[in-house]
This record gives structure tokens, C-alpha cells and sequence, in this order.
């Protein structure tokens, strides 16, 4: 069976899980401490991040966007429409759920690594501007929730499930369509609901 290396809190992980399962791909989870450098995790991924998902024939696939390609490819396109003009559609909205955790994560490492003295919150001020300007931008316009969804729609719950996990409070005002987009998504797909950031 498929492992995948996983931190619980990732927004990143929790995409890719709940992306293999909604494909069908069943897949042993192995919580995974990036900080402790194991050797499952380095001598798999030499950068030492997560997620890493580790196939049958011991290979090893990393960075979230590779996984949910290599899992859409080994479920025959369950995670991304054959039609190109809405693959695209697809694939950016996985890119700017994963671009917004990018800034997210800056954020928590910027204050949990550094000394307070050193945090640089000119640059912390920018990331959360690109934060708020995304997501403005989905607030606007949420993606339909069909009954066949994307990667893109599981990039976009993992992201807001991980702005609720560290970001609680500090978001949401004015942004009451993506909050009910959330709410319907776990209501639509309650079985991927285990997967979210925690």
C-alpha cells in the first residue's frame, strides 16, 4: 500500500489525503516530524518537507501539486477534468489555495523561529495583504461545488481549514461566502472532513 508522510496541521498534507481519498487510492498515512529529520522522510525527499507520498514500487513523489498530478493520473483523472479549458480552471485554483498557504506559513514560522525582536513585520504586512487580496478575490466569485469536485476544490478546503486552525478570528469578517462555502463542503463530502488541518 501507498504511504503518505504527513504533519496533521498541514494544509498541504491534508489536500493530498483527502485527495486520495476522494480518488479511490487507498494509502497508509504516517504522521511524519519534519523537525526530526527521519530518515523516512530525507532519504525519500532530500528537502525534508511533507507531504511525500512513497508508492508500492518505493518511489517517492513530493510537493503536493506532483501528488495530486501522480494520484489523478493513477485514478484516471478523478482529480482534474479531461476537458482542458476546466483542468485549468482546476489547477489554479489549487495554485492559489496553495499560494495563499504559502503566505500562511510564512507567517507562523516567521514568529515561531524568530526572536521577537527579529520578526520582520514590513514583510509579515506584505504576505497578509497577498492573504486578504486572494481572499477577496474567492470571496467574490466562490467555485461551484458539483458533485464531481477537483484538486482545486480540496486545496481550497485544506487552506481554509488550516486559516481556521491558525488564524481564527483574524479572517473571516466579510468573507461569509467562502465561510458557507466550507460549511457546504463538509456537508457535501462529510468522509474528507477527517482529513482537515487539526
Amino acid at each position: 500500500m501507498p504511504k503518505i508522510l504527513y504533519s496533521s496541521a498541514s494544509p498541504y498534507s491534508a489536500k493530498v489525503r483527502m485527495a486520495a481519498a476522494y480518488a479511490g487510492i487507498e494509502a497508509e498515512s504516517v504522521p511524519t516530524d519534519t523537525n526530526a529529520e527521519p530518515a523516512m522522510l530525507v532519504d525519500n525527499n532530500p528537502l525534508g518537507k511533507i507531504p511525500v507520498l512513497i508508492t508500492d514500487a518505493g518511489e517517492a513523489v513530493y510537493d503536493s501539486r506532483a501528488i495530486t498530478q501522480y494520484l489523478n493520473r493513477e485514478s484516471k483523472n478523478r482529480l482534474f477534468p479531461r476537458n482542458p479549458a476546466k483542468r485549468t480552471e482546476a489547477e489554479r485554483l489549487e495554485a492559489l489555495a496553495d499560494g495563499i498557504c504559502d503566505c500562511l506559513l510564512a507567517h507562523v514560522y516567521e514568529r515561531r523561529f524568530r526572536p521577537e525582536e527579529k520578526i520582520h513585520q514590513e514583510w509579515l504586512d506584505k504576505q497578509w495583504k497577498k492573504v486578504t487580496r486572494a481572499l477577496d478575490h474567492l470571496n467574490a466569485a466562490p467555485p461551484k461545488l458539483p458533485k464531481t469536485i477537483t484538486a482545486g476544490h480540496l486545496a481550497l478546503r485544506a487552506m481554509l481549514g488550516y486559516l481556521a486552525l491558525r488564524f481564527d478570528g483574524k479572517w473571516e469578517k466579510g468573507r461569509g461566502k467562502l465561510k458557507r462555502w466550507a460549511a457546504r463542503f463538509d456537508e457535501k463530502f462529510p468522509e474528507l472532513v477527517q482529513y482537515l488541518p487539526k
